[in-house]
């Protein structure tokens, strides 16, 4: 911060912040609070400083999340404008707070002194120049940032972070290189346009992907982040938060979730299928038979189930999270409509049905006696097979036009 450490403003030093009309307010500095009356003024004087020092049109907005030690009324006195949210939740909490906000600009920041608010500047210079959303790097110690000795446990700093930080660059093609900082900067419009809902620490992640899937204009800045100030524990589970991070990104992503898992198990099942389907053959000395025969025929199920799954999720279930589907997924979408799908699936039926019925002719042959399962097992398991995938066709065309219709529907 220039000018005033933030351990200064936290001794009591005032700052005289002019309180611009709403229509005039271009940066809204927008916090977090679940009881935190040990760290809240510091951190309301933070960002009055640097609304003052800057010569900002800014305000500063308290999401409260229910406190109940006196955390409303040290904001109130230094002139934040405090938003009760009733439904608990750090994103719930964050979504109060900005929803209110009446700048262009937004900086989202914790209220544990962990971030230094005069960093602000960093990110309102780069929302001026075009920018949608700009991230906080922690990491970046090259460029000024950095993580400070016991801010940061071992296991989020070299692991949670990292980890959930390179799946979410995989899956979604994010540009952040620090998905979970705390502090960053968007425009108002362009957080309103990302739609973001998640009600806990998942918000972070959501914000930055949806961002993504949009095509916002995302940069980031480094910043660091000290211990914070609070002689409680944090109310980050990191553990709990860390599964609800991985598991949305992992509900919003039917590529590497479904379709791709499920298309390399349906490869290997057909091909494993294809190769004992006739009869037992042996492979670097290992004899693979009807049991081979029975993993592959499972490997197939499970493939094409997870395919289907993934196909109607992407094209219809997820337009409104994720944005619309690439060309190829529409181009499929397109021609296999419900007539279609329950064409081929009744196709397949019948063709699995052929093989199973000629074990029946056999059994029938041999006067419903004891089927001698080298002769009989291997049709029987294929064409079980064959019309299992039948039936998940036929059933997936049911679901894919439902989604249809409801799409259909919401757009006209």
């Amino acid at each position: 911060m220039t000018g005033t450490s933030l351990g200064q403003l936290a001794q009591g030093i005032r700052v005289e912040v002019p309180v611009p009309v709403a229509s005039d307010i271009e940066v809204s500095f927008v916090m977090p609070c679940l009881n935190e009356a040990e760290t809240l003024e510091g951190c309301i004087r933070a960002a009055n400083a640097c609304i003052a020092q800057n010569q900002l049109r800014g305000e500063v907005i308290i999401g409260d999340n229910g406190s109940t030690d006196g955390s409303q009324e040290i904001a109130r006195r230094l002139g934040a404008r405090v938003v009760d949210v009733p439904r608990k939740g750090y994103g719930n909490a964050l979504l109060g707070g900005i929803r209110a906000a009446r700048g262009r600009f937004v900086i989202m920041g914790d209220s544990d002194m962990s971030y230094d608010f005069g960093d602000a500047m960093k990110f309102v210079s780069r929302l001026r120049s075009g920018d949608e959303l700009v991230m906080g790097n922690r990491f970046d110690a090259a460029g000024g940032g950095g993580v400070q000795p016991g801010a940061m446990p071992l296991k989020n700093r070299y692991l949670g972070n990292p980890v959930l930080t390179w799946i979410g660059r995989v899956l979604f093609r994010c540009p952040a290189r620090d998905f979970h900082c705390g502090l960053r900067g968007m425009r108002k419009e362009a957080f309103e346009r990302m739609d973001v809902r998640s009600p806990g620490m998942e918000f972070a992640s959501e914000m930055v992907i949806k961002a993504t899937f949009k095509g916002m204009r995302i940069s980031e800045v480094p910043v660091k982040l000290h211990p914070d100030g609070r002689s409680r524990p944090p109310h980050l589970k990191p553990w709990r938060d860390g599964w609800r991070h991985l598991r949305f990104m992992i509900c919003h992503s039917p590529r590497w979730a479904l379709l791709i898992p499920g298309i390399v198990l349906l490869t290997a099942g057909l091909l494993g299928g294809a190769a004992v389907a006739a009869g037992d053959v042996r492979v670097l000395g290992v004899n693979l038979g009807v049991h081979t025969l029975v993993a592959a025929a499972l490997a197939v199920i499970l493939g094409h189930q997870w395919v289907m799954a993934g196909m109607v999720m992407r094209v219809f279930g997820l337009r409104t999270e994720i944005g619309r589907p690439g060309a190829w997924a529409e181009r499929i979408a397109g021609w296999v409509n419900f007539e279609r799908g329950l064409i081929a699936g009744a196709a397949l039926t019948l063709a699995g049905l052929a093989p199973m019925l000629w074990v029946v002719w056999r059994w029938a042959q041999g006067g419903y006696g004891t089927l001698e399962p080298t002769q009989t097992l291997r049709p029987m398991l294929v064409g079980a097979t064959i019309l299992v995938l039948g039936v998940q066709t036929a059933l997936a065309a049911v679901i894919g036009a439902m989604f249809r219709m409801r799409r259909d529907a919401d757009v006209a």
